[in-house]
């Protein structure tokens, strides 16, 4: 494999391991829809806590990374390309259902990924 792919995904697994901030605002679930050919992200809210640690906002319960407790999502945006899906969050959905420029980054790798999948035909796992 090539030197500078080598290193470009030692950079990004170094820094998938920080420490980032939960957005207040909720989080999303992204997965594909092959059959539609769409990209498919599932927002559900939340509340931080005292800890710092993301909780249903109805039951106050800390919302498990990890399977757990089924939440009922939101909002589904969907949308054929990264670009569509984000313009529809962030352009057309109001309020915006992000609070944090570091969120929005991450969903527009995330949706970037997800699109390359969907074209490729490679599996989609969300980081």
């Amino acid at each position: 494999m090539n030197q500078t792919i080598i290193a470009r995904s030692e950079i990004d697994n170094e820094l998938s391991k920080r420490q980032i901030d939960l957005d207040p605002a909720g989080y999303f679930v992204i997965y594909l829809d092959r059959e539609g050919g769409l990209i498919c992200a599932k927002h559900y809210t939340n509340i931080i806590n005292d800890q710092g640690l993301a909780a249903d906002p109805e039951t106050g319960e800390v919302i498990a990374c990890k399977g757990g407790v089924e939440r009922t999502a939101t909002t589904v945006f969907t949308g054929r390309t990264a670009k569509e899906i984000c313009v529809k969050i962030v352009e057309q959905t109001q309020p915006v259902p992000l609070t944090m420029l570091d969120h929005a980054a991450y969903l527009g790798r995330e949706f970037m990924r997800a699109e390359n999948a969907l074209v490729s035909g490679e599996e989609y796992v969300q980081d």
